[in-house]
């Protein structure tokens, strides 16, 4: 066998993310947490931004995280810091200092889980909040992947589908944010991943939400249509963008009950945006309660006519309450709602016997929180 290195680069000129694992796991074990360096030199001129040129010869990030990268100062064209909006010419040299791509290694935890389906292609699960969905960079444990990988080898069989396994997402065919619960498939079979994934690529898939927002919405129902993109400034953050970053987003929500200072609202999804449902209610002026990043407030039991000074929630009061999709296999037609966790329920709860005003009786509402 060879002691020879592998070659960092493959003969497509794209970056090998196992070469480059390896090399991060040699300096590890010599305790050295360098980043990688790579350099591309341009052999004809594409004339394409340079965000858009890294995307297509590292595969294993995301142009997100590569222009991340770009504002870190950490890509050089031909020795000069360089923005993501650098036009390439024959002849640059790009020269790029890279972090690993994630182990596609997937601990099995024993973390509880609500499971309202499961056979041998694909498994849905309330999620509960605070569960981060996988393993990243900076959790590589105590997310829902870790917890499936431990409910198929101990209370089930088969295993998540290899799809995104190079990036420690195995299975994973739609996301919520950690601080969201409720309703999330995830695949068990390559076949059932790729057949969900286009479900949810065409917005075939029927998606219903339940918020708890400050105020009361007028009209009582509508459609909001406002694009989405990153926020100019803030790198969390997602904003409604009316130039060329803006991408077509649209929500529809009905109020289902009113309280002082409340409400209760069903919202549907046309589109799958980042943080979607959060910024158009906070754009609209009702943002969710518990929802700092956009403006909502922790409120106490005491606003909600409680005898406490306690946080009525700890998180944005936000759940994905309803999932319609096809049967990957059989495409049956399927449908899942998921009941509101206990912090969800306990503000309702003492919204409506203290502060409840009325309820709307308005056509095309689904899901609704349980008396």
């Amino acid at each position: 066998m060879s002691d020879e290195p592998r070659p960092l680069l493959t003969s497509a000129g794209t970056v090998d993310p196992d070469a480059l694992l390896a090399l991060h796991d040699e300096a590890a074990a010599k305790d050295d947490d360098s980043p990688v360096a790579v350099t591309f030199t341009l052999s004809h001129d594409l004339n394409k931004r340079l965000d858009r040129y890294l995307v297509d010869r590292i595969p294993f990030l995301s142009r997100t995280a590569l222009q991340r990268l770009i504002e870190a100062d950490a890509v050089l064209v031909n020795d000069r810091v360089a923005k993501a909006s650098t036009k390439l010419r024959l002849g640059d040299v790009v020269h790029a200092m890279l972090p690993p791509p994630p182990s596609s290694e997937v601990p099995m935890e024993e973390i509880p889980l609500d499971i309202l389906f499961e056979d041998e292609h694909l498994i849905v699960v309330n999620k509960q909040p605070g569960l981060i969905v996988h393993p990243a960079r900076s959790h590589k444990s105590g997310t829902l992947i870790n917890a499936l990988a431990w409910h198929f080898h101990h209370r089930s069989s088969g295993t998540l589908s290899t799809v995104g396994a190079d990036f420690a997402r195995p299975g994973v065919v739609h996301r919520l944010d950690k601080m969201t619960s409720g309703v999330m498939v995830a695949a068990k079979t390559d076949t059932a991943h790729w057949r969900l994934g286009k479900q949810f690529e065409t917005r075939t898939t029927q998606k219903r939400y339940l918020a708890l927002v400050h105020g009361h919405m007028e009209p009582l129902a509508d459609l909001i249509d406002l694009p989405l993109g990153k926020h100019p400034t803030i790198r969390e953050k997602y904003a409604v963008r009316h130039d060329e970053t803006g991408r077509p987003s649209q929500t529809v929500y009905r109020v289902l009950e009113e309280y002082a200072g409340y409400s209760l609202v069903e919202l549907e999804l046309r589109t799958g945006r980042t943080h979607q449902i959060r910024v158009h209610l906070s754009h609209r002026g009702y943002p969710i309660v518990g929802d700092d990043m956009y403006g909502g407030r922790h409120s106490v039991e005491r606003d909600f006519g409680g005898d406490s000074d306690a946080k009525a929630m700890t998180r944005q009061a936000l759940h994905a309450a309803y999932l319609g999709i096809r049967h990957p296999i059989t495409d049956v037609p399927m449908s899942f709602t998921a009941p509101v966790w206990a912090d969800f329920k306990r503000c309702v709860d003492l919204l409506r016997a203290h502060r409840f005003e009325r309820r709307p009786e308005l056509g095309g509402t689904v899901v609704t929180v349980a008396e």
